[in-house]
């Protein structure tokens, strides 16, 4: 019988390939050959560290260079935290303290991975980037290669304990068929590019990592079955189909539409002039999420309005054909730290100062990128939406929209905190439009880390929970006539997306590459068995039921 192993589904998908196990750890041989390194003394020994932190860091922001999206702004993020203050004030104390520097290094990221990983939420999430630099950081010290995915020499099926940013980032889609990891939920780092990348995922299958490499590998994105050593044949037959099948849905041109002719929005999330051009070429009604953030998290000052505004200005001209961009405010804090803005002593920064809440104690901020958008949405002549993240009370959304419209742009908030979803009907009396970030809906309504992956069955986006409240948020859009958008990673999932549209949401934005399918999907089915397709997911007990129970309804005759 073929064994089998359960995961998470994150991208659909049938791949069938040889495991390609990756290599995330440094030779414990060479760690031993480079013993105590030879120093003179701990000035010596911080030195080294220096100078492999900074190599560490110029090869994340080289990573960073060449790709663009959610990609360019993880890998910035992890090229901010190999040179961070704080991780090397840990590595000089315990250095003079007498450790060694691999021990130095090992206690202090240990430090910050229990910090990390005792704050939850979001924060936790950077344990296993800072694991990822710890390895980074030790290979460049003993003389070895940095850890990371091998390259294939045949189209192979990816499997890892884990997979940081810099592992993901520059992966081959010819020749990465698939991606299994043991551990992540399906909002994680690697859920995310490889959503971007377009390629069949499931994230944590217990196991997967223990597979010989070379062995057989089915991989089904959209039930989350890994099977190890299927029939070839059978195995070959079922990729096939699939792959037919997708290659009818790339030649999907749009526009969104049901099969019965109603419209929905199809937009892209962008982080940048690169990513805004590419996704532009795309089939899609505009932007439904421009991440700002990546401008500043490589900074040590604030920019100015002038440079932010031609940042802005690049990601918003290729939609100046009447398209609309809806531009987000700075999302930092928590996991996405900025030198001059953040608090770096919350004691849980993912419920602490992050998004709009940056603005409380320094309204300056908010009020200069406010600037910068105006100007380049003058510049340009895009249509030019913005909304606020993190938005809790009817107070912030009324007073973040006054900042926006005295500067003639439409204005919005996320749908993020569970209070914004109870209170949509005050909300929509104060803001034009609304726009459901389900990858923090979910996680702050489930009260579940989105990286434990042991609670990744509480971070899904099909927890009947969650869809509730999106309903409730929908159908306060509907009853004052005004957009109610999903723009998390959960509007990329083709049968989540027709049941999105069950529950009344107007547009859905999504990583570029998920488009077409996502489109193709909703062109089959009519508004009535998208409502059937909702009705069933929420009568449902759990994800896995929610899932089923939509596909039922949609397939049934």
């Amino acid at each position: 019988m073929v064994t089998s192993i359960q995961g998470t589904p994150v991208v659909a998908g049938i791949a069938v390939g040889p495991a390609l196990v990756a290599v995330t750890a440094v030779s414990p041989e060479a760690v031993e050959r480079y013993g105590d390194g030879g120093f003179a003394d701990a000035h010596a020994a911080l030195a080294a560290y220096d100078e492999a932190a900074a190599a560490v860091a110029a090869g994340f922001t080289r990573k960073a260079g060449l790709a663009s999206g959610a990609t360019a702004e993880v890998l910035t993020a992890s090229a901010a935290l190999a040179t961070d203050r704080g991780l090397r004030a840990t590595v000089q104390k315990q250095l003079d303290g007498g450790d060694i520097l691999p021990v130095a290094l090992a206690h202090a990221v240990d430090h910050f991975v229990d910090l990390f990983t005792s704050m939850g939420g979001l924060m936790a999430e950077r344990a296993t980037d800072l694991r990822d630099v710890q390895s980074r950081l030790l290979a460049h010290l003993v003389g070895e290669p940095e850890p990371g995915v091998p390259v294939p020499d045949r189209p192979s099926v990816l499997v890892a304990p884990d997979l940081a940013p810099a592992d993901t980032a520059t992966l081959d889609p010819t020749l990465i068929l698939a991606l299994v990891t043991e551990r992540g939920g399906p909002t994680s780092h690697t859920a995310i590019i490889a959503r971007q990348l377009g390629i069949p995922c499931v994230v944590g299958a217990a196991g997967a990592a223990g597979v010989a490499a070379g062995t057989l590998l089915l991989v089904d994105g959209a039930t989350g079955v890994i099977e190890v050593d299927p029939d070839p044949v059978a195995a070959g037959e079922r990729a096939e189909t699939d792959r037919s099948a997708r290659a009818a849905v790339a030649t999907w041109a749009g526009p969104g539409r049901t099969a019965d002719g109603t419209d929905v929005k199809l937009l892209a999330n962008i982080a940048d002039g690169a990513s805004a051009a590419a996704a532009a070429k795309e089939p899609v009604d505009g932007v439904g999420l421009f991440r700002t953030e990546l401008c500043f998290l490589n900074r040590d000052r604030e920019p100015s309005v002038d440079e932010q505004a031609d940042i802005y200005a690049e990601a918003l001209a290729p939609y100046a054909d009447g398209r609309h961009v809806v531009v987000r405010t700075l999302d930092a804090g928590s996991d996405k730290p900025i030198s001059f803005a953040t608090h770096p002593d919350e004691e849980n920064p993912a419920l602490g100062v992050r998004g709009l809440r940056l603005s409380f104690a320094d309204p300056g901020l908010l009020h200069r990128q406010l600037d910068a958008i105006t100007i380049a949405a003058e510049r340009t002549g895009a249509e030019t939406w913005v909304m606020a993240p993190m938005v809790a009370t009817t107070a912030e959304a009324r007073d973040f929209a006054t900042a926006v419209r005295g500067r003639g742009l439409r204005a919005g908030v996320m749908v993020e905190v569970p209070s914004a979803a109870l209170l949509a009907e005050q909300m929509l009396a104060e803001v034009d439009f609304l726009s459901i970030g389900t990858n923090d809906l979910t996680q702050y309504t489930m009260a579940a880390d989105r990286m434990a992956t042991d609670l990744a069955h509480l971070t899904d986006p099909w927890q009947p929970a969650v869809l509730h409240l999106v309903a409730m948020t929908a159908r306060a859009g509907a009853e004052a006539g005004k957009p109610v958008g999903v723009c998390g990673e959960a509007a990329a999932d083709p049968l989540l997306a027709a049941v999105l549209v069950g529950l009344g949401v107007t547009s859905l934005s999504m990583a570029a590459a998920a488009v077409r399918p996502v489109g193709a999907a909703l062109g089959a089915v009519t508004v009535t068995q998208c409502e059937e397709m909702a009705a069933a997911a929420l009568a449902a007990t759990d994800p896995v039921g929610a899932r089923a129970a939509a596909r039922a309804a949609r397939d049934r005759d």
